[in-house]
């Protein structure tokens, strides 16, 4: 057996093994935000093809934090009961589920969200389009948002909630010196671009209990020259887990495009960044990024570089990938990382693997 097969857990919560779905834009939700049945369907096959953890995602807490077209919300009590339907397909198909809340902040835009962008600062190069900076009050604001998401994600039967603090988005942006420019409580010094994480934190702690199993995704690095840096992220990281933070997923930015990855040295681009947060840190530790080989992801908890394994594209084209290797075909994950499932998604019609379209 496997140890990824194991079990872990996160706070209260059992998982059946260490692989995790991670959070991607499916393209499959309403106008509104609101759930389909495409989209319940879709987990409903990732449950039942043995992934441990499914994370689906991304949803926005707020209309103007709205990333893409037909992306799922959570940003009203009405979306709850749609929601409700899509935990419930998971859970009676064995796997556990956990929302990702999140606000594109500057990477969204007027045409898709119908509101000018909010950015952690304004300044000449941060956009093409207006721009608008959060004030004090507007950052209340946002951290009620994620609170009010968190509860509503608990009442529709969610087994915990995922900050998204990677990729460039709003809370991304907060760590980034890149992007915070700020002056006041908010800026500056790492503890205080981390402020309003630990202050969502605290306060959906309040709203959802103790047991309520609270994750963070955040870049290792933002993959930039004035982007955040490794040894700040990991402080972050530190800070958050201090406070009572239950895992973190490590991921990067920009996360690198690899046409195919066709040998396993091309694999899990973000270990080292992983690794330090390992090193550092006494709660679970996530790596996404480019996994596809069972021996990879075995390798990197027998080193004891992560405790779970995340991918997304590959359970894209093989939601049956986790009872294919624990069923002994170990052959690598079918996915080329050539991001046609994404492209496809933006026809309208939610995201499919183009390649596997194709041989059909």
């Amino acid at each position: 057996m496997h140890n990824v097969f194991e079990p872990i857990k996160i706070n209260q919560i059992e998982l059946a093994n260490r692989f995790v779905r991670s959070a991607t834009w499916e393209g499959m939700a309403g106008d509104d935000g609101s759930v389909s049945d495409k989209l319940v369907d879709t987990m409903a096959v990732l449950a039942k093809g043995g992934v441990g953890l499914i994370i689906p995602g991304h949803i926005y807490v707020k209309p103007e934090g709205k990333a893409t077209p037909w992306q799922t919300g959570i940003d009203k009590d009405e979306l709850v009961p749609g929601l409700k339907k899509l935990t419930d397909a998971v859970h009676s198909n064995g796997s556990k589920v956990v929302a990702q809340i999140s606000h594109a902040g500057n990477f969204t835009s007027e045409a898709i969200t119908g509101q000018t962008p909010v950015v952690v600062s304004d300044f000449d190069g941060v956009a093409k389009e207006p721009r608008k900076e959060l004030s004090e009050t507007d950052i209340q604001d946002v951290i009620d948002a994620f609170t009010q998401a968190a509860r509503r994600a608990k009442e529709a039967g969610f087994d915990g909630v995922q900050l998204h603090s990677a990729h460039g988005y709003l809370l991304s942006q907060f760590l980034s010196p890149q992007f915070n420019r700020r002056k006041d409580n908010y800026g500056g010094a790492i503890e205080n671009k981390a402020r309003i994480h630990l202050e969502i934190y605290q306060a959906i702690r309040k709203v959802v209990g103790s047991d309520f199993p609270i994750i963070m995704k955040i870049n290792g690095t933002d993959g930039t020259k004035s982007g955040l840096a490794l040894e700040e992220s990991v402080q972050v990281g530190k800070l958050m887990a201090d406070s009572g933070l239950d895992a973190i997923e490590v991921s990067g930015g920009p996360m690198p495009t690899v046409p195919e990855i066709d040998s396993e040295d091309k694999e899990a681009f973000f270990r080292p960044q992983a690794k330090a947060f390992k090193d550092a840190l006494d709660i679970p530790i996530i790596l996404i990024g480019g996994v596809r080989s069972l021996n990879v992801a075995e390798r990197l908890l027998d080193e004891g570089t992560v405790d779970m394994i995340s991918m997304a594209r590959p359970f894209i084209r093989e939601p049956n990938l986790v009872n294919r290797w624990k069923g002994g075909d170990e052959e690598k994950a079918a996915c080329i990382s050539c991001n046609g499932c994404m492209m496809a998604g933006m026809e309208g019609n939610g995201i499919y693997c183009v390649a596997e379209h194709k041989k059909k």
